[in-house]
């Protein structure tokens, strides 16, 4: 029963509030101070939407400018890092001809399975020559030494 007194009270004030608009909207002036509310709210509206597409294309070429930036930044990277090995590559080269050019050894790098290189005495012979890996160092300096 009390639900129900309850439910009687809110409809009848949803009743009277209707009676009151009903009323309110009756006149001439109120209607058209009400066009013209409703055309406005229009108004602000699709101004509020034109805004809003306008700030998620902006926020749209934001990110892709970020991510523009980061793999800029990457390849900037990779670039340092190609510059690096192709230094420490040239490093290497040049080591690599001293040592051939002192020791008259040109490694061979072909077979990673065994120690073998080329011998080269007084540039004019060529001597081939191959140890394993199992063969003790000092034993392969004292060959080398040898035929150097």
């Amino acid at each position: 029963m009390a639900a129900e007194a309850g439910m009687r009270v809110n409809v009848a004030s949803l009743l009277a509030l209707g009676d009151d608009t009903v009323e309110l909207l009756g006149e001439r002036k109120d209607s058209e101070a009400l066009a013209q509310a409703c055309a406005g709210a229009r108004m602000l509206r699709s101004a509020c939407r034109s805004e809003s597409d306008d700030l998620e294309v902006q926020m749209k070429v934001r990110d892709e400018l970020d991510s523009l930036d980061s793999q800029r930044d990457s390849i900037e990277q990779r670039k340092e890092a190609l510059r690096k090995m192709e230094k420490e590559m040239m490093k290497a080269q040049n080591m690599l001809s001293m040592c051939v050019s002192v020791t008259k050894i040109m490694p061979n790098f072909e077979d990673k399975d065994k120690i073998s290189d080329i011998v080269n005495k007084n540039m004019k012979k060529l001597e081939r020559f191959e140890f394993d890996k199992t063969t003790p160092p000092v034993d392969i300096s004292n060959k080398l030494w040898k035929m150097v």
